[in-house]
């Protein structure tokens, strides 16, 4: 056999074994699709210990301190940031006798995020959430998430939505997630998802 001829033949002998190496391949990254899509399909759901509120979030997501007012803080711990795709919910008390409507509530956080570094307002809207009147915020702000010297990490830019809500009680609900500009889509889509799940009431 000339060499030519075992140069073609050597294909023809290995098609076998490269038909199954790409089959293990193939059920490796099916299986891991697959385990994937129940880590992300698993919830949690946060139910306040003295109010009527509820949400239900991704059940891999990491709680973190809440500040004072803050119901719920978590993060998704495998964002591929220094900057984690976050979930907080306020409450905020008001006086039933004298308590803001929705505008005054929207322009008053408006105001208050105007002070984040880079902030532009991106859009308004109005909605609601478990059959109540809120308002929608987009917005986008730069964070510094490590900035420690030596080891400070790049601004990341972060793109949030936020509902405001104001149930008949007049106890006020800021739902929030803020994410990194490159993950924002999925996050925001997935937000939505959980925005669903909000009882207030």
């Amino acid at each position: 056999m000339t060499r030519a001829a075992e140069a073609r033949a050597i294909p023809v002998r290995m098609l076998p074994k490269d038909i199954g190496v790409a089959l293990v391949v193939l059920l490796a990254l099916g299986l891991g699709l697959l385990l994937k899509l129940q880590a992300e399909g698993r919830a949690t759901t946060f139910r306040g210990a003295e109010s009527p509120f509820s949400i239900t979030y991704p059940a891999g997501w990491s709680a973190l301190d809440p500040a004072e007012g803050t119901l719920l803080s978590v993060e998704d711990p495998l964002a591929d940031s220094a900057f984690k795709t976050a979930l907080t919910v306020d409450e905020r008390l008001l006086d039933p006798a004298d308590a803001p409507d929705l505008q005054t509530l929207v322009d008053r956080r408006i105001g208050e995020r105007a002070q984040l570094l880079g902030y532009h307002l991106i859009g308004r809207s109005d909605t609601t959430v478990d059959g109540v009147p809120a308002a929608r915020l987009d917005y986008a702000y730069v964070a510094q998430p490590i900035d420690t010297p030596l080891r400070a990490s790049r601004p990341v830019v972060v793109m949030a939505r936020e509902y405001i809500v104001i149930v008949p009680n007049a106890t006020t609900y800021y739902i929030t997630l803020a994410a990194p500009e490159a993950e924002a889509e999925p996050a925001l889509a997935r937000f939505e998802q959980m925005i669903r799940t909000v009882k207030v009431q």
